[in-house]
C-alpha cells in the first residue's frame, strides 16, 4: 500500500513552490492529500489536515511545534520543502518517534543572480527610471557606478555566497568575505573580519544563517561602519537585520540604498516601510523562484521519500537515530 503524505501548499503556492513535475512523482509512490485551500495550512488547521497521514511534505510556513507529534500518532515523517527548518520542533519530534528531512540548497544560483541584479538597479538607479516614465514624468539623469572595480563584501560563505564570489569575480570585482566558521579556498576571494568588510566594501550582500547568534547583525553601528554611499543587500532573512537601524541609515543618507528580499514578516516578505522607502528596492522573497530551484527542493522531498520506502535514511535526514516509526511508513 502506498502511505498518505499530506502536501501543505496552498494551491498557488503548490504551483509555484512545489511544481506539477513533482507531484505527478510524488503521486506515483504516495497516496497524496492536497491541502484544498490557497492558504497555507498551520496550527489546528495543519493538525486535522495530517490526521490519518504517515508523511507531511511542508512548506516553510507549517509549522511543527510539540502539539503537532503528539497529536499525531500515526504520523512517521515530516519532510520540509527548503532548508529551514527553524519552526520544526525537532526534539519534540525525536521524543515521538517522527523522521524530519530537510532539501538541499538547490537555490544559490539564482539568488546570486539576483544580487547582481539588484547591485545593478541600485548602482545604475534604473528602477527609479523606470518608475517615472511609467508616471509619465522625465526622469532624473543620474551619474551610475559600474560594478568592475568594486568590493563586493559578502557576509556568509554558504551555497549563495560561494556562487555570487563567484560571479562577482567574472564581472571584475574585487571580492571579500566574512564568514566565522567556513574557510574561503577561492584564491580569488580575500577572508577579512566583519568591522574590515564593512569598511572596505562599495556593496554587501548579506547572506549569514539566521539564528539566535545573527539576530540583528546588522545593526546601527554596523551601518554605521559601511562605507558613505555603499549598498547593502539583504537575501537571506529579514531576521539578520535591525529595521529601525537600516531605516535611519537610508534616511540619513549614509547608505547609497538597500535591496531586500525578505523581511520579518512569516513568509519573509520585506517590511512595507521599507519596501517603500525611495533608496530601497524590494521584491516579495522571489529570490530563489526560478524553476530550476523550485524543482531541485521539491523533487528531493520525493527522492528522500522513495529512499525511506526503500528502507534507506535519505540525504536531509535531521534525526535518524530517534526515528522509531519508520517501520509504520510501509505497513
Amino acid at each position: 500500500m502506498k502511505p498518505r503524505v499530506l502536501l501543505t501548499f496552498g494551491e498557488t503556492a503548490r504551483r509555484n513552490y512545489y511544481g506539477a513535475a513533482a507531484l505527478e512523482g510524488l503521486q506515483a509512490i504516495a497516496d497524496v492529500r492536497l491541502n484544498p485551500g490557497d492558504a497555507p495550512l498551520v496550527g489546528d488547521a495543519l493538525i486535522g489536515a495530517a490526521r490519518g497521514c504517515r508523511v507531511i511534505i511542508s512548506d516553510r510556513q507549517a509549522a511543527a511545534p510539540a502539539e503537532l507529534f503528539r497529536a499525531l500518532p500515526e504520523l512517521a515523517v515530516f519532510e520540509r520543502c527548503a532548508v529551514d527548518v527553524r519552526n520544526v520542533d525537532i526534539a519534540a519530534a525525536s521524543e515521538a518517534g517522527v523522521l524530519v528531512t530537510h532539501a538541499s540548497a538547490g537555490f544559490g544560483n539564482a539568488v546570486a543572480e539576483w544580487i547582481v541584479g539588484a547591485m545593478i538597479d541600485l548602482g545604475r538607479n534604473m528602477s527609479d527610471a523606470v518608475h517615472a516614465y511609467r508616471a509619465g514624468e522625465r526622469p532624473a539623469i543620474r551619474m551610475g557606478r559600474e560594478l568592475r572595480g568594486a568590493t563586493l563584501g559578502v557576509i556568509g560563505y554558504g551555497v549563495i555566497g560561494q556562487r555570487l564570489g563567484e560571479l562577482g569575480l567574472a564581472m571584475g570585482m574585487r571580492v571579500v568575505v566574512s564568514d566565522p566558521v567556513a574557510r574561503v579556498a577561492h584564491e580569488g576571494m580575500g577572508q577579512v573580519s566583519l568591522e574590515e568588510l564593512l569598511a572596505q566594501s562599495d556593496f554587501v550582500a548579506c547572506l549569514a544563517p539566521a539564528n539566535a547568534h545573527t539576530e540583528n547583525l546588522m545593526n546601527a553601528p554596523r551601518f554605521a561602519a559601511m562605507k558613505p554611499g555603499a549598498i547593502f543587500v539583504n537575501a537571506s532573512r529579514g531576521e539578520l537585520v535591525d529595521e529601525a537601524a537600516l531605516l535611519q541609515a537610508l534616511d540619513s543618507g549614509h547608505l547609497g540604498g538597500a535591496a531586500l528580499d525578505v523581511g520579518r514578516a512569516p513568509d519573509q516578505m520585506p517590511s512595507p516601510a521599507l519596501a517603500a522607502h525611495p533608496r530601497v528596492i524590494a521584491t516579495p522573497h522571489i529570490g530563489g523562484l526560478t524553476p530550476e530551484a523550485v524543482q531541485h527542493q521539491s523533487r528531493e522531498t520525493v527522492a528522500q521519500l522513495a529512499e525511506l520506502l526503500a528502507g534507506r535514511i535519505p540525504a536531509g535526514a535531521l534525526n535518524a537515530a530517534h526515528a522509531t516509526r519508520l517501520h509504520t511508513l510501509r505497513s
